[in-house]
Protein backbone atom coordinates (compact mmCIF):
# COMPACT_ATOMS: atom_id res chain seq x y z
CA UNK A 1 0.00 0.00 0.00
CA UNK A 2 1.13 3.58 -0.43
CA UNK A 3 1.19 6.13 1.50
CA UNK A 4 -2.13 7.78 0.20
CA UNK A 5 -4.19 5.07 0.33
CA UNK A 6 -6.37 4.33 3.33
CA UNK A 7 -6.48 1.41 4.82
CA UNK A 8 -9.33 -1.19 3.92
CA UNK A 9 -12.57 -0.65 6.66
CA UNK A 10 -13.31 -3.59 8.42
CA UNK A 11 -16.07 -5.36 7.29
CA UNK A 12 -19.37 -4.88 8.93
CA UNK A 13 -20.76 -8.11 11.27
CA UNK A 14 -24.67 -8.93 10.72
CA UNK A 15 -26.92 -10.31 12.73
CA UNK A 16 -28.45 -13.19 11.97
CA UNK A 17 -32.46 -12.72 10.87
CA UNK A 18 -35.16 -12.98 13.78
CA UNK A 19 -37.54 -16.03 12.74
CA UNK A 20 -40.70 -16.19 14.38
CA UNK A 21 -39.62 -19.11 16.22
CA UNK A 22 -36.79 -16.80 17.81
CA UNK A 23 -39.57 -13.77 17.82
CA UNK A 24 -42.18 -15.42 20.24
CA UNK A 25 -39.26 -17.19 22.54
CA UNK A 26 -38.05 -13.21 22.36
CA UNK A 27 -41.69 -11.97 23.35
CA UNK A 28 -41.55 -15.07 26.54
CA UNK A 29 -38.05 -13.66 27.98
CA UNK A 30 -39.38 -9.65 27.53
CA UNK A 31 -42.62 -10.75 29.86
CA UNK A 32 -40.53 -11.55 32.45
CA UNK A 33 -38.71 -9.13 32.49
CA UNK A 34 -35.88 -9.67 31.13
CA UNK A 35 -33.61 -6.61 29.83
CA UNK A 36 -32.99 -6.27 26.07
CA UNK A 37 -29.49 -6.24 25.89
CA UNK A 38 -29.27 -9.77 27.73
CA UNK A 39 -32.31 -11.37 24.92
CA UNK A 40 -30.08 -10.15 22.20
CA UNK A 41 -26.69 -11.40 23.71
CA UNK A 42 -28.51 -14.68 24.45
CA UNK A 43 -29.94 -15.01 20.77
CA UNK A 44 -26.61 -12.94 19.16
CA UNK A 45 -28.75 -10.47 17.73
CA UNK A 46 -28.38 -7.05 17.35
CA UNK A 47 -30.57 -5.33 20.50
CA UNK A 48 -32.79 -3.12 17.78
CA UNK A 49 -34.13 -6.66 16.68
CA UNK A 50 -35.61 -7.30 20.16
CA UNK A 51 -36.88 -3.33 20.33
CA UNK A 52 -38.61 -4.03 16.57
CA UNK A 53 -40.39 -7.38 18.35
CA UNK A 54 -41.24 -5.67 22.07
CA UNK A 55 -42.54 -2.89 20.17
CA UNK A 56 -44.67 -4.75 17.87
CA UNK A 57 -42.87 -3.79 14.32
CA UNK A 58 -41.74 -6.94 13.77
CA UNK A 59 -44.10 -10.30 14.28
CA UNK A 60 -46.74 -8.10 16.08
CA UNK A 61 -49.11 -11.67 15.27
CA UNK A 62 -46.83 -14.00 17.10
CA UNK A 63 -47.56 -15.26 20.83
CA UNK A 64 -44.96 -15.41 23.21
CA UNK A 65 -43.80 -19.59 23.80
CA UNK A 66 -41.84 -20.91 26.60
CA UNK A 67 -38.20 -21.74 26.05
CA UNK A 68 -36.79 -25.19 26.23
CA UNK A 69 -35.26 -26.02 29.10
CA UNK A 70 -33.72 -29.35 28.54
Amino acid sequence: MNEDTPPPLPRRRRSPDVTPAMAAKIKYLLSLGMAQHDIAAHFHINQGRVSEINTGTKYPGIEPTQLDLF
